[in-house]
């Protein structure tokens, strides 16, 4: 089987790109562009300049052809040249006139333009500057016959085209090889008139071959040189590119992350945030000025949130109150029959001594009530000191006494021992669900508090057996005001209150529950809390 990265390669390519810095993204997407437009530029450059020397090589080819050709039609209009005969300076035995003699006996022999053409190329292809001749699929000289290249072109004279030009390269040197027609003029019939030829005619062809080595030398060089001038060129525009990047948005925008990052710690006005009138400098400002507000609603919303938890503590305490006074009632109701009983039978000195014992437990219960309804409604600041969570537990469960009355109520504690904690918050916590679970069974039902400390961390269970909490609205119970009882039954602020407390004591609450089988509410406390308040 593959995994989903091999199956999904377009997917991993699009997170390491989201991964890359903006340095990165920037410089990687301008070099392509950069190096895509140089390329392009450097490509048509050298096209064009090689076009231009070749070009250069071939109008060199056309000067030369002309320059034979009337250097042929000079010798043609003078009737060929004559040279005094010596070794080396034989007839040409293909003329019909090869030689001459004057008054004096000395002896001429003519040179027609073919054997000009000829002798003038072997002079230039000795000195390395040229090659040319006459050619012609009939030749009568056998140093005429054209080689393969000069047939074909000659073949394709007599298509009706104008020339034929090629570049060649043979033992590692290139050559031009030009070659046009050569038509039949009225001083040519002089000595081709027995071959049937007409003014007009095209006789053959005059081919040309220039060495053309210089020509790729330069073009080599130049593209050397391009490329070189393109390489500096790249590297220059794209260290400025990277510098101007780095200083106008990298290196600013990693002062605005950094602000970020230290936000509330350090304020921004702390950081030299970037400024001026660009993009980054107006989201600098908005980010100050955003800080600035939220800064502001913090401070609403610290006070709101305090005066929240003294209203939820108020609500709370009136509920209390209600239960509670049935608890008053009934040892005041029995300190009343006392003091009857005792009026009656002033001389009954044992029944006043147990009717005062009686009076005196029953005045103690009452001023227990009292002092914890008290500790309850106080509204202070979080204050750690030593406690113990267990006992902390039924302290609270002594002050709603009258509420679990119809409830099963089982404690499985086991932090016997005493740690730092605030005592209030924690009994406000505890009264909170109890209370929340007491209104969730109204007719009675199972409520389980388990204690146990877990990696330094006091954790208390609250297990309710009541009709749970629906998939949809377990997402919202923490929120203020939320409450799914009846008007005038609940405020909805007791475990929004509760959430708050637990996380001013850098706590965690949970919560397990589902439609129609209870709740489990989970409170997790650090053992050694910090001495300031979580944000």
């Amino acid at each position: 089987m593959h995994s989903k990265q091999e199956d999904n390669p377009a997917g991993m390519k699009h997170v390491q790109w989201n991964k890359m810095s903006l340095r990165i993204k920037f410089i990687f997407l301008i070099g392509i562009v950069v190096v895509i437009s140089y390329g392009i530029t450097f490509y048509r450059t050298s096209q064009f300049q090689n076009e231009l020397v070749l070009s250069q090589a071939t109008r060199q080819a056309r000067m030369l052809h002309k320059q034979i050709l009337m250097t042929r039609q000079w010798v043609a209009d003078h009737n060929g040249l004559f040279f005094m005969r010596q070794p080396g300076v034989d007839p040409n035995p293909f003329l019909k006139d090869p030689e001459m003699v004057d008054t004096q006996g000395t002896r001429y022999v003519k040179r027609n333009p073919a054997m000009v053409t000829r002798e003038l190329s072997a002079y230039a292809d000795k000195a390395g500057f040229c090659g040319y001749r006459v050619t012609t699929l009939k030749a009568i000289n056998p140093e005429n016959a054209p080689d393969p290249w000069e047939k074909k072109s000659l073949l394709l004279f007599e298509q009706g085209v104008d020339e034929v030009i090629e570049f060649t390269q043979a033992n590692n040197h290139r050559t031009l090889r030009y070659i046009a027609p050569l038509p039949v003029e009225a001083s040519c019939l002089e000595c081709h008139d027995q071959q049937g030829y007409k003014i007009g005619d095209i006789r053959g062809g005059l081919s040309v071959t220039i060495p053309v080595d210089w020509a790729f030398e330069s073009i080599t060089k130049n593209n050397r040189l391009l490329l070189f001038i393109a390489t500096i060129t790249i590297l220059i525009v794209g260290l400025s590119i990277y510098l101007l990047i780095d200083v106008l948005v990298v290196r600013r925008l990693g002062i605005l992350e950094g602000a970020m990052e230290n936000y509330p710690e350090t304020k921004p006005s702390k950081h030299n945030l970037p400024n001026g009138g660009d993009e980054i400098g107006r989201l600098a400002f908005k980010f100050n000025d955003f800080c600035q507000r939220l800064d502001t609603s913090q401070t609403e919303l610290d006070a709101s949130r305090k005066q929240l938890f003294q209203t939820e503590k108020l609500a709370a305490l009136g509920r209390l109150a209600a239960g509670v006074a049935h608890e008053v009632n009934n040892p005041l109701g029995g300190m009343l029959n006392c003091v009857k009983s005792m009026g009656e039978n002033p001389d009954d000195k044992a029944l006043h001594r147990r009717y005062l014992e009686l009076m005196d437990k029953g005045l103690k219960r009452i001023g227990n009530i009292v002092q914890q309804l008290l500790n309850f409604g106080r509204r202070e600041p979080l204050q750690y000191r030593p406690a113990c969570i267990d006992e902390l537990i039924r302290e609270s469960f002594i002050l709603l006494e009258y509420g679990l009355k119809k409830l099963n109520v089982q404690l499985d504690l086991g932090i016997p021992d005493s740690y730092s904690i605030d005592s209030a918050a924690l009994q406000q916590i505890i009264v909170n669900i109890t209370m929340n679970a007491m209104q969730a069974m109204p007719e009675g039902g199972s409520f389980t508090v388990t204690t146990s400390v877990v990696d330094d961390m006091a954790v208390l269970a609250f297990q309710d057996s009541g009709p749970g909490i629906s998939e949809e609205n377990l997402p919202r119970i923490f929120d203020p005001f939320f409450t799914t009882k009846d008007v005038g039954e609940g405020t909805g602020l007791g475990l929004a209150v509760t959430y708050a407390l637990v996380q001013r004591m850098n706590g965690v609450i949970l919560v397990e529950s589902s439609a129609g089988h209870g709740s489990c509410f989970i409170v997790r406390l650090p053992l050694n809390p910090e001495t300031n308040e979580a944000a």
